[in-house]
């Protein structure tokens, strides 16, 4: 099979979706690798380096979409990258269709494979699903969404000049950290540890128990639902939003009249906004332009969040999806479908069908039972 990697052409996007060990370890196996020059850079990888692994370097995205068989890359593929794919092409990334119709209509017009990192599934601790390609991210956006939301609470910023832990005879900010998943407990532990006062929610209880057990003292785990969630944003000086329903959109939980009830210059960063955000006033932003305010509120909508540390980033997520890739390159993505329950959760759409039920349901579309078994 051909492999290809293109250059991200997201804005702010500085990660890639395979490092040099992952083109030695394709032409180990037989396989051929087209890179578009530059594609590794941001991440700290240049051409020389894949090209000594055994790839071809190729000027423009033309020749990477125009000959793979398989194309693997970070973000959801942008208008003209869409225009590139083609039927049958398989394409392995992240691709938050249930946020954006047009994607997902256009991936769907294009016939391509979109085999979707986030929805890929295996096996969990306790008889749960876990979701291997989207950890590693959210542990990285959990995080940073701390680190920025620290960043632009300071006055320069527009925020309103706290410190997350305070110091000696000073009281820490107040930290409400909605979902209690991957993206969670990494804000969690992050916020804990400057010292801030801190409150996650969800609604499973066992989760809640679990949080209760592993959380330091100044985390206090607590059962969602809207009533707790409008008196915690009153005290609240950072939001972190950490919703995700597998392959749905997000629901709403703090909506725009909420906001008058929280302090001016307090910050919200909502993780979720790949999913459609879990604020109603969330939309979309840029690392270069990462802010904007509603109702004295800051808001944090950064869409790639990982993308501002593209060197950790890509080396988390290609530990994570290098055997997939692997897999997928040997086998192909319907003998791997029929044989593995969770790889085909991640088939989302095909020859122009689309199987996943949350993304139709998001946009008014018809999903069709797929041709291997899946959940749904």
């Amino acid at each position: 099979m051909i492999v290809g990697v293109p250059a991200e052409v997201k804005s702010d996007e500085y990660r890639v979706g395979l490092r040099p060990v992952g083109v030695e370890l394709l032409r180990r196996d037989g396989h051929s690798v087209l890179v578009q020059s530059g594609a590794g850079r941001g991440s700290g990888y240049e051409d020389d380096d894949y090209r000594r692994a055994g790839a071809s370097i190729v000027a423009g995205p033309e020749r990477v979409w125009g000959e793979a068989g398989m194309v693997v890359k970070v973000k959801e593929p942008q208008p003209k990258e869409i225009g590139m794919m083609r039927k049958g092409q398989f394409v392995f990334t992240y691709f938050h269709f249930a946020a954006d119709k047009g994607l997902t209509v256009g991936c769907l017009e294009s016939g391509a494979v979109a085999i979707v990192y986030e929805t890929l599934e295996q096996p969990g601790p306790h008889g749960r699903a876990t979701l291997p390609l989207l950890t590693p991210m959210s542990e990285v956006a959990g995080k940073m969404s701390v680190q920025e939301g620290a960043k632009f609470l300071e006055r320069p910023q527009g925020g309103r000049g706290i410190l997350l832990g305070g110091v000696t005879g000073t009281p820490p900010a107040n930290v409400l950290v909605l979902g209690g998943g991957v993206v969670g407990i990494n804000a969690a532990r992050m916020a804990a540890g400057l010292g801030a006062n801190v409150i996650v929610t969800d609604i499973n209880l066992d989760r809640l128990r679990y949080l209760d057990e592993v959380m330091p003292p100044n985390v206090h785990p607590t059962y969602s639902e809207p009533h707790a969630i409008r008196e915690a944003i009153k005290d609240a000086d950072l939001v972190i939003g950490g919703v995700l329903i597998s392959g749905a959109k997000a629901p709403h939980l703090i909506s725009k009249s909420d906001l008058k009830t929280m302090m001016p210059g307090s910050v919200i960063v909502d993780v979720s906004i790949d999913q459609g955000g879990c604020v109603e006033t969330s939309r979309a932003t840029t690392h270069k332009d990462p802010i904007y305010t509603v109702e004295g509120v800051i808001h944090y909508c950064v869409a790639n969040i990982p993308g501002a540390v593209p060197r950790t980033s890509t080396q988390a997520l290609t530990n994570a999806t290098l055997p997939w890739v692997l897999r997928i390159a040997e086998h192909g993505w319907e003998k791997l479908a029929r044989e593995d329950m969770g790889f085909a959760m991640a088939i989302n759409m095909a020859n122009g069908s689309l199987f996943n039920k949350p993304v139709a349901d998001a946009h008014g579309l018809t999903a069709v039972k797929a041709p291997f078994a899946t959940r749904g």
